[in-house]
């Protein structure tokens, strides 16, 4: 029992441990609507696109945060407008500008000395170094991302299962589009400079995806995500300590484990459930009716 609880006896992995469930937390609300909306790739784009921001903002001595917010900003809008375009799939606009972001950041960042050092903490950030005004900067977050998720609902249910009759009922899909991308901004920007950006995209799908697999409700598989992507941070975080590996990428590849694990025992689940189709048996050869053997009579011979 001792080896369960001796990390967290430590200040920085308590701190890691609230910071990491925080994150949970965010990532459960926007991520539930990424999976359900199979809007990963946009996760994806959104949190690698925030890189020229941040490069920008760490050369000219600004705030990291709002570089990414900007630059966040400007890959949703980016998407928002692309997307109107009937000739375009979104896939297309969302990868067009996942290039272009992640080019023109490499290029802003190569220029300076400390390139390397920079883009390692960008993708892996590093939850161990988790400070306390990054927990309130996280709360505040929470609490944020809790009441837009709370008062798009409606919007939200409708746009991810009929747009059209999200139009219907008068709910502006497309104000629900933009409010629901700047969810997904608020939880990366808010959480890729303490735990990084892979570590964000892990826990904004894998958990979602892996309660959608059992969850009935939007508000359930939401409950099941957060307490996935804490247990996630509770597993990871026990096995950097005791493994001495990265404790961001064990958290991510426990999310990960957790989602596979999931996936398998749903399928085994469906297995058992789906009836075996009985074979009526075939009866036997004597059982069978016999043709009348037809003889030919006197007169023909």
């Amino acid at each position: 029992m001792e080896a369960l609880f001796d990390p967290f006896g430590v200040v920085f992995v308590q701190r890691a441990l609230w910071g990491g469930i925080l994150v949970s937390l965010i990532c459960a609300l926007a991520g539930t609507w990424v999976v359900l909306r199979g809007m990963a790739f946009l996760g994806d784009a959104m949190s690698h696109g925030m890189l020229p921001g941040v490069a920008l903002a760490s050369l000219l001595g600004q705030s990291v945060v709002l570089g990414a917010a900007l630059a966040a900003g400007a890959m949703a809008a980016g998407v928002t407008a692309l997307g109107r375009s009937s000739r375009l799939s979104q896939d297309t606009s969302i990868g067009l500008l996942f290039v272009g972001m992640l080019s023109v950041g490499v290029i802003v960042v190569s220029h300076s000395a400390s390139f390397a050092v920079d883009l390692t903490g960008f993708l892996f950030g590093d939850v161990l170094a988790v400070r306390e005004r990054d927990l309130v900067h996280l709360g505040a977050a929470l609490a944020a991302a809790l009441v837009v998720a709370v008062a798009g609902h409606r919007a939200f249910l409708a746009l991810a299962f009929d747009p059209r009759k999200a139009h219907t009922l008068g709910l502006a899909p497309r104000i629900a589009h933009g409010a629901l991308l700047g969810l997904v901004t608020l939880a990366v920007v808010a959480s890729f400079h303490v735990v990084g950006t892979l570590l964000v995209f892990g826990l904004l799908i894998a958990p979602p995806a892996a309660a959608a697999l059992w969850a009935r409700s939007v508000p359930a598989i939401m409950l099941v995500a957060a307490v996935l992507g804490s247990a996630s941070v509770l597993l990871g975080l026990l096995a950097s300590w005791h493994w001495e590996t990265a404790a961001g990428a064990t958290i991510t590849a426990t999310a990960t484990a957790l989602f596979l694990t999931s996936a398998c025992a749903a399928a085994a689940r469906s297995r058992l459930r789906t009836p075996v189709p009985l074979r009526t048996p075939e009866p036997p050869v004597s059982a069978l009716p016999r043709e009348p053997v037809q003889t030919k009579e006197a007169g023909d011979a």
